[in-house]
């Protein structure tokens, strides 16, 4: 549940927050309730990066054996619901103006060897060179995320949704961005007369179809598009005197045609400190062209006619490439200013940060460390890594700086999580620990000696389950 709004004066310090959050984290574990929580403070205070579960086992802070550990994330249980509400009402980073910014991303769990796990996907991973992606199976993960303003490597985790092999990814992201949204204004961090809520997005999602579909949501869309997309110019207005069928949209707009551009709205030229020059040009009212191909397919009656803003944004130079090509992006508003738009792609630059979140949960939380089996025990431990990294943002104000001697001091508002972390140790010890003390018991038996397994485990094919058809005509022969 989330936190009560309160007046300014009493408003409950960092202390406070921490502990009342961890208090409504153990009580959404409805069972295997001390050994999960008792696992995240092990993930939070252990040495090092997480290489392991069972090296977790060996922490002080976790009183339990290895076993209670498995036990918990194959057997316990965890209200997703009540999670999700509690994180929302928690604190979040804004912008200047007072707006709240959320990226979403994916993030994927690769399990290439993991035959006997269900639910696995092709996830497309980028190789160390150009042009060496490759199609690995895992699990890949949708979260959300709320961005703070600045150069920052923390991030605000909201939600996360596993895709499975019979989701549509885009249907499934709107209706979590949905959810998140929902959930802020019941939380009261949004109210009639703020400022929309931006949502960044890369080019793996239909920006386009997320746009049409939240449309009746406090929202406006930001996303990447590809550098070859075609998108249409507002229809010319009719002359008098004119026959035939009035065109529905205007001109090509092609951006790998610089032919086809018109003059743009606005122009700006901002110096940066990491990329030098960046120049923004943006155009009014441009509508992407739709096909009735995947998210699409299903829409009846005529497309919609989609209008936002496009902008392309060239920088000067990228860390390790001197001649970098621009960025497109287009925004489900319209009727921008110059001040909009610079605002706009500044904030696409901060979708990055989640990048950060990312390498964390995986380098150093241990996140796909794990070799678990099942798809809902590995929804367990992400969630679990999830209320440890909100417990280390909650934590940044109160963590003192325990650099390594080949480190910089820093200022303790700008240590980096896995600085916080190396004090969250002293921290516990100050806080509320709700978990109990364990029981004294002896393990079990096992496996009789020179027995072997008669029920082995059954192997799931990887991929999509569901074929969808990929034009209208076949779609309606088929179900004719």
């Amino acid at each position: 549940m989330g936190l009560p709004d309160t007046p300014a004066e009493a408003d409950p310090g960092p202390a406070a927050v921490l502990a009342t959050f961890r208090q409504g984290f153990y009580r959404c574990l409805t069972g295997r309730a001390d050994a999960l929580f008792e696992l995240t403070d092990a993930v939070l205070c252990t040495d090092g990066p997480v290489h392991s579960l069972v090296d977790l086992s060996l922490a002080a802070e976790h009183r339990r054996g290895h076993g209670a550990l498995y036990d918990g994330l194959n057997s316990g249980r965890i209200d997703i619901d009540r999670l999700r509400t509690t994180l929302a009402g928690l604190p979040l980073p804004r912008t200047a103006g007072g707006r709240i910014v959320l990226a979403v991303d994916v993030s994927n769990w690769l399990r290439p060897d993991a035959s006997t796990s269900a639910d696995r996907l092709f996830c497309h991973v980028y190789g160390r060179a150009k042009g060496q992606a490759q199609m690995i199976p895992g699990w890949p993960y949708s979260f959300v995320a709320a961005l703070e303003p600045g150069r920052t490597s923390w991030t605000a985790i909201l939600d996360v949704v596993r895709l499975g092999p019979t989701d549509d990814a885009t249907a499934v992201t709107a209706d979590q961005l949905r959810d998140v949204v929902n959930r802020l204004v019941e939380a009261g961090h949004w109210r009639d007369g703020d400022p929309e809520i931006l949502i960044a997005a890369d080019t793996g999602y239909d920006i386009t179809r997320l746009a049409f579909v939240l449309a009746d949501l406090p929202v406006q869309l930001l996303g990447r598009i590809r550098t070859d997309r075609v998108l249409r110019q507002p229809k010319p207005p009719r002359l008098p005197g004119s026959t035939g069928r009035p065109p529905k949209h205007g001109p090509e707009f092609r951006l790998d045609n610089p032919l086809t551009w018109p003059a743009p709205q606005h122009h700006t030229t901002t110096d940066t400190s990491r990329y030098g020059t960046a120049d923004a040009c943006s155009w009014d009212r441009l509508r992407p062209r739709l096909t009735r191909r995947t998210c699409w397919i299903d829409h009846d009656g005529d497309l919609p006619v989609i209008e936002g803003t496009l902008i392309r944004l060239q920088v000067e130079h990228l860390p390790g490439d001197r001649d970098p090509k621009p960025v497109w992006l287009w925004c489900s508003a319209t009727g921008a200013s110059a001040a909009d738009v610079d605002r706009w792609w500044q904030s696409f630059l901060r979708r990055f940060d989640l990048e950060h979140t990312f390498r964390l949960f995986k380098q150093t939380l241990g996140w796909t460390r794990p070799k678990l089996r099942t798809p809902e025990a590995a929804d367990r431990w992400t969630w679990l890594i999830i209320a440890a990294h909100t417990q280390l943002r909650l934590a940044r104000p109160l963590a003192a700086d325990l650099r390594r001697p080949w480190e910089r001091p820093t200022t303790p508002g700008r240590l980096t999580p896995a600085r916080v972390r190396r004090g969250f140790r002293n921290l516990r010890a100050k806080t509320t620990l709700p978990a109990g003390a364990p029981k004294p018991a002896r393990p079990g038996p096992g496996r009789p000696p020179g027995s072997t397994n008669h029920r082995p485990a059954p192997r799931h094919d990887v991929g999509k389950t569901v074929k969808r058809d990929l034009s209208i005509t076949a779609r309606k022969q088929r179900g004719g």
